[in-house]
């Protein structure tokens, strides 16, 4: 089944992971590094975009609201509607603490508040 845009309505998991993440503008800003689930509410929270360093160092991980994440297929790639400044003044932390049950919350709510998402 597909939505009224055309994306299919599910995804695997490991299809999403190590996409990469553009801006509108083309550039490439970063790469899925992990998703955060809600298992409560069976949504995806966030998507962990990881971008700047080399070979993992100094990279900084982003929580991203899934609904701002929109797939290109033709790019191959998540689009988001952001400038590259805009993300790297974004909330980031470690892949750690992004990834732990105990602080989804907090992180959704900060990227959702600072992205003007929901």
């Amino acid at each position: 089944m597909t939505t009224a845009s055309g994306h299919t309505e599910v995804i695997r998991a490991k299809k999403v992971i190590g996409t990469t993440v553009k801006n509108t503008a083309g550039e490439k800003i970063g790469t899925v590094e992990d998703i955060v689930l809600d298992k409560l509410s069976n949504n995806i929270v966030y998507a962990v975009v990881g971008f700047g360093g080399f070979l993992g160092m100094n990279e900084k991980y982003h929580p991203v609201p899934w609904s701002a994440l929109d797939y290109v297929e033709s790019e191959n790639s998540y689009v988001v509607p952001f400038t590259k400044d805009q993300l790297e003044g974004a909330p980031a932390d470690s892949m750690e603490k992004l990834t732990r049950a105990d602080g989804a919350a907090s992180y959704s709510a900060s990227a959702n508040a600072y992205y003007k998402t929901h």
